[in-house]
């Protein structure tokens, strides 16, 4: 079972969807046609399932993970009940290695293939705010593991 992942995104001001968390669920159409299932993470999800126009009809609203970590761990859930093989994440191109160092260690031992795809969008603050968060990754890993 192949499952597409999409990261949400929010600015925290945006009423509507962010271009950010749009270009991510674009790019995650694109890959769709050959998914079991569509699963959109974070507290955007359900703005995200209005907006999708993928070919995939199975979507599945994770809505719980307010953080990286937790959208991982929450997935794992997912890819244990589902018996999912193959994991595509979908994210920015800024948050790919953070997000597939979380994905990795989250679905080790699923059996499952875990492959992060970029989407275009980016800007310099967020992009130095991406590498402050790696500190707090093996924090973030014990946290969503015990959790």
């Amino acid at each position: 079972m192949r499952l597409v992942v999409v990261l949400g995104y929010s600015d925290g001001r945006s009423n509507g969807l962010h271009p950010i968390c749009a270009a991510r669920l674009e790019r995650a159409a694109e890959l769709s046609a050959q998914a079991d299932a569509v699963v959109l993470t974070g507290v955007e999800s359900e703005a995200m399932r209005r907006a999708w126009s993928g070919p995939c009809s199975d979507v599945i609203c994770e809505t719980d993970a307010r953080i990286t970590a937790e959208n991982a761990a929450n997935v794992a859930r997912l890819v244990h009940e589902l018996a999912a093989t193959e994991v595509v994440v979908v994210t920015s191109w800024w948050h790919r290695l953070r997000a597939a160092l979380l994905f990795h260690a989250l679905l080790r031992g699923t059996g499952a293939h875990v492959r992060v795809v970029p989407a275009p969008s980016w800007s310099l603050r967020l992009l130095v705010r991406e590498v402050a968060a790696f500190a707090l990754v093996p924090y973030q890993l014990r946290r969503a593991r015990s959790g």
